[in-house]
């Protein structure tokens, strides 16, 4: 059974820093492609980052430059860095499969507020 479990959010002010963490369990995590979501109130959930199995990213443009995807495939662990922090980055972030290969059950997610 898939599960996801993010970690690392809180309170920061702009222009500060967080790192989330996902930890996966009960897939072939070294193969899959995965990714950072979010969602803020009112929205639709949204692609924030994907990394693919050899390590190569992308980015959703609202993101770019200022967050950074990783992965130890040893640990079964994804990571999102988020510098440079801004008040619309206010959203649950969870982390789940790159969507175009099928989604997995939602974990709890991890809350991101920033304070103007």
């Amino acid at each position: 059974q898939v599960q996801l479990v993010e970690s690392g959010g809180g309170l920061v002010q702009a222009g500060g820093s967080l790192r989330l963490s996902c930890a996966a369990s009960g897939i072939p995590f070294s193969n899959v492609a995965m990714a950072w979501y979010r969602q803020a109130p009112g929205n639709q959930r949204e692609l924030v980052a994907g990394i693919i199995p050899s390590g190569t990213t992308n980015y959703a443009d609202s993101v770019k430059g200022r967050f950074t995807i990783s992965r130890d495939n040893a640990k079964k662990m994804v990571y999102l860095q988020m510098n440079i922090l801004e008040p619309e980055d206010t959203a649950v972030y969870y982390c789940n499969r790159d969507r175009r290969f099928g989604l997995w059950s939602w974990g709890q997610g991890t809350q991101v507020t920033v304070s103007s």
